[in-house]
């Protein structure tokens, strides 16, 4: 029994798609698209040359075109803030008077923080909504 050649391309395609699936390496779905445009020439009737040139021009092009837009949309994501950085910026209520001191008390994300102003001659008194600036050790940093 002879094996035609697009089932062997077909076969290819797979082969190349199962380290896609293992490694999450794109570059493997690509050269399997490639594999299957071979099969697709084959099946057309062509040759070994034109069935190896149609893999080699769809799995570059592939690659040359979509990694850079991958790239670029991987690089666009607005990264998440957690942790103390996930705090800066917002807004707080103060519980106690803060002033540059410390000792103040602000309610912050559902929780109670120690507090102390930005600047010496600030000074913020309970019930005012105040912006955190940063965070210092356990204390937030307000204006």
């Amino acid at each position: 029994m002879d094996i035609d050649a697009w089932v062997w391309w077909l076969i290819g395609a797979v082969g190349l798609g199962i380290p896609l699936v293992l490694t999450a390496m794109p570059e493997f779905g690509m050269f399997s698209v490639g594999a299957v445009a071979g099969a697709v020439t084959a099946a057309l009737g062509f040759g070994i040359v034109p069935q190896v040139l149609v893999f080699a021009v769809v799995s570059v092009a592939l690659i040359a075109v979509v990694r850079p837009i991958a790239a670029r949309h991987r690089d666009d994501r607005p990264q998440h803030a957690s942790g103390i950085d996930a705090l800066k910026g917002r807004q707080a209520v103060v519980l106690e008077r803060v002033d540059a001191g410390g000792g103040g008390r602000i309610k912050l994300g559902g929780e109670i923080w120690s507090a102390r102003a930005l600047d010496s001659d600030q000074t913020f008194e309970p019930g005012v909504q105040v912006d955190v600036v940063d965070i210092d050790g356990a204390t937030a940093v307000v204006m």
